[in-house]
C-alpha cells in the first residue's frame, strides 16, 4: 500500500474516532448521563425512581436501530476502514455472569458508568474511577488469559479452547 494511501486511511480512522467520540460525549453530557445522581436515581427502582435515563437509552436505540439495519448491517467494514467483527460466543456462562455482576456492583456503588466517566474527565473523583477501571480491566484480562483467579469462580477453564475460537 502506498504511503499516501496509508496516511489517508489513518487520517480517516482518526477523524471517525474523533467525530464518534465527540457525538458520544456530547450526547451523554446533554442527556445528564454523566451525573451520578441521575444514574443512582435511575437504578433506585424501589425508592424514588427516576426513569428519565430510560428515555435516553430508548432514544439512542431509536436512532441506532434503523442505522444498523439499513446502513451498518450491509457493510463489511466500518467508516474508519476496520472490518466488522461480530460476536460469535453467545453462551451465558460463569465468566459472563461474573463480569455482569462486577460491572453492576461497580456501577451501583458509585453511580458512574465507564462511558459517562470518560465524558466527565476533569473531576478528581472521576480520575480515580478511571484509574480503578483500568486496573479492573487489566485484572479481567489476566483472568481471561488464565493467569489469575476470580474470587468466586476461580481460574478460567478451557483457556486454550477459548483462544482457538
Amino acid at each position: 500500500m502506498p504511503i499516501s494511501t496509508r496516511s489517508s486511511v489513518k487520517t480517516v480512522r482518526i477523524l471517525a474516532a474523533l467525530i464518534a467520540g465527540l457525538l458520544f460525549g456530547c450526547g451523554m453530557i446533554v442527556s445528564g448521563m454523566v451525573d451520578p445522581h441521575n444514574v443512582i436515581a435511575f437504578l433506585n427502582i424501589t425508592g424514588n425512581w427516576d426513569p428519565s435515563l430510560a428515555f435516553v437509552m430508548g432514544g439512542a436505540l431509536a436512532v441506532f436501530t434503523p442505522c444498523y439495519h439499513f446502513i451498518i448491517k450491509k457493510r463489511c467494514v466500518a467508516v474508519n476502514g476496520d472490518k466488522f467483527s461480530w460476536m460469535s460466543n453467545t453462551k451465558v456462562d460463569g465468566t459472563l455472569l461474573s463480569g455482569a455482576m462486577f460491572f453492576g456492583i461497580g456501577w451501583g456503588v458509585a453511580g458512574i458508568c465507564p462511558g459517562p466517566a470518560m465524558a466527565s474527565i476533569g473531576n478528581y473523583i472521576i480520575l480515580y474511577f478511571i484509574l480503578s477501571m483500568v486496573v479492573g480491566m487489566v485484572l479481567a484480562n489476566l483472568y481471561l488469559s488464565g493467569r489469575v483467579p476470580l474470587p468466586i469462580v476461580g481460574y478460567r477453564n478451557n483457556v486454550c479452547a477459548v483462544k482457538s475460537n
